[in-house]
């Protein structure tokens, strides 16, 4: 079985399908594991039962961010209002790449892994799907599986182009790691102008930090894999914007990961076609605003290879009911990236203003803990099944 995407969902889904007995293969454009990018958190039963199963939950705990709460300063940078932890971080916080490598070291030796290529053409007959790459000879496999994210090239092939499944919610992020020079201990600082947000937050037991630059805009005409041109927008976009602004955008430039994409969910009526499945973010992706992109990808794969494993490999009976069984929780995460992107990035300097004074009450009111408590009921809105122990009784 193919799986394109060696992130997160491509290796998880490796690991479940080498236990149910496949032999899983990953292709990534990337020619080697893709170090940095964002934190990513990991909350409720769901997700930590998931990790527990994978036997990586303790390596994930000794590589967790233990990030507490995030300050929103002024241009002096002078705390103004204080948001909770468990609102940004959940019940396990991690880096991405630190994510990455602890799944590849999980899978990595019962998993045929290809980096630095990537699928050029499907095509699909009873007995399976023919496969050409962009350097690698052509291959046969039963089945294909895309994991590769947001722009996902097999989605492209398979179902259409992009336009047609992936909303942009109106924001562009950029993030990169840089040095920890505002000592920062386990947390972050966030500075918001109109159409502006800066955050800085320390990483790696505080001996580096992440600087992530969001800022509002509709789709742009930017090659993906042009870094100098990212930066020069990013550049032209944040140049005396206040506070660390200036300072960041130099340290920028000797980044050894600088990230830059644009913010979006996808939305498909159907995440599977003949013997091609769709996987994580290439299917549902709930936005980084959301903080359910991972989890999403952790609980999608183990569903995946558990209905393949109980459909005995029968393609069209395990896809069907992987759907039915994800559906309502992928739609669920989905929800809490809507309307994100607004509150984070204030379109006008009044609405900045009052989201600055609102911060500054909100541990004071009633309602303080509502949206880290939809999201925990997000996390857990489904009952996993136990595909081991349910086939060991066969």
């Amino acid at each position: 079985m193919l799986i394109s995407g060696a992130s997160v969902a491509g290796p998880a889904l490796a690991y479940w399908l080498h236990r149910h007995g496949f032999a899983p293969t990953i292709v990534e454009r990337a020619p080697a594991l893709r170090e940095g990018g964002y934190a990513v958190d990991f909350r409720g039963e769901a997700h930590l039962s998931v990790l527990r199963r994978m036997g990586i939950l303790d390596a994930l705990r000794a590589a967790r961010t233990g990030t507490g709460s995030m300050s929103y300063v002024n241009s002096a940078g002078k705390p103004q209002a204080k948001l909770p932890a468990d609102l940004f971080a959940g019940d396990l916080e991690v880096l991405r790449g630190d994510l990455a490598r602890i799944l590849y070291d999980a899978t990595k030796e019962h998993t045929e892994y290809v980096f630095g290529d990537s699928i050029t053409s499907l095509s699909e007959d009873a007995e399976g799907v023919h496969v050409t790459f962009e350097r690698g000879a052509p291959r046969r496999f039963d089945l294909v599986i895309g994991a590769d994210g947001l722009h996902s090239r097999t989605r492209s092939l398979v179902f259409g182009p992009e336009e047609r499944f992936v909303k942009h919610l109106g924001v562009y992020c950029a993030i990169f790691t840089t040095d920890n020079h505002l000592g920062l201990d386990r947390t972050g600082h966030a500075y918001v102008t109109p159409g502006r947000l800066v955050t800085v937050y320390s990483a790696r037991q505080n001996r580096e930090a992440k600087a992530v630059f969001y800022f509002g805009s509709p789709l742009l005409d930017l090659d993906r894999r042009d870094v100098t041109r990212q930066q020069a927008l990013l550049t032209e976009r944040f140049a005396g914007n206040g506070w660390e602004s200036d300072h960041l955008l130099e340290r920028m430039r000797q980044a050894p990961d600088f990230y830059f994409d644009s913010v979006g969910q996808v939305r498909m009526d159907s995440w599977s076609r003949g013997r091609v499945a769709l996987l994580g973010d290439a299917a549902y992706c709930p936005s980084p605003l959301s903080g359910m992109g991972s989890g999403l990808a952790l609980v999608g794969a183990y569903v995946l290879a558990g209905e393949l494993a109980a459909a005995r490999g029968d393609h069209r009976t395990a896809f069907a009911r992987y759907e039915r069984e994800m559906r309502v929780y992928a739609e669920g995460c989905q929800k809490m990236g809507d309307g994100v992107a607004k509150m984070m990035v204030p379109e006008s300097r009044l609405l900045a203003g009052f989201l600055n004074r609102y911060y500054k009450v909100m541990p004071y009111l009633p309602g303080k803990n509502m949206p880290a408590k939809m999201a925990r009921k997000a996390a857990e809105n489904i009952t996993l099944r136990d595909y081991t122990a349910e086939l060991s009784t066969r």
